[in-house]
């Protein structure tokens, strides 16, 4: 785990473009389409990975800097009243805190995401916003959950160990 407000930032950074890049996945491949054929989303195609990266690319900077206003603030917050360190298993706390921040962050980054993608480029009215939103929020959820928890949070751990090995 970072030891410096450097590696914190970095750290932030790979946990933040891991989430974006997976939930863009998620998205692109839903907004092409792939769900609704047989096969659902076994029949996705390379052009959705790389559709993803792009949009990922500037995902990413929302989710840091909504992580470090308040994100993982909250995330930490909630653990810490919920969860004792010196008690409960440490594996705990951490899940516990990834996700509180979970359940901060997809209703944080599905409002910017409906603002950006369905009101500001689609041209959907801003009265519907309230709708898009929670169908959004209900939308990704699960996925930013499972993907937060089996993926993304292990990935970065991995690849920051790799980064800055323990001495």
């Amino acid at each position: 785990m970072p030891k410096t407000r450097g590696q914190g930032i970095i750290f932030g950074l790979i946990m933040s473009y891991a989430m974006a890049y997976g939930m863009e996945v998620y998205n692109v491949a839903i907004k092409e389409g792939v769900d609704l054929v047989a096969g659902g989303l076994s029949n996705m195609t390379n052009s959705v990975f790389l559709d993803a990266l792009i949009e990922a690319s500037y995902m990413g900077v929302f989710v840091f800097i909504v992580s470090n206003l308040y994100g993982n603030r909250f995330g930490a917050a909630f653990a810490a009243k919920h969860s004792d360190p010196q008690r409960d298993n440490p594996y705990f706390c951490q899940l516990l805190r990834q996700g509180a921040t979970v359940a901060v962050m997809c209703p944080s980054m599905s409002l910017i995401a409906s603002l950006l993608f369905n009101v500001c480029l689609a041209g959907a009215p801003l009265s519907q916003l309230p709708a898009i939103w929670v169908g959004t929020v209900l939308k990704n959820f699960p996925m930013a959950f499972f993907w937060n928890f089996f993926a993304a949070a292990p990935f970065s751990h991995w690849l920051f160990g790799r980064l800055f090995p323990e001495e």
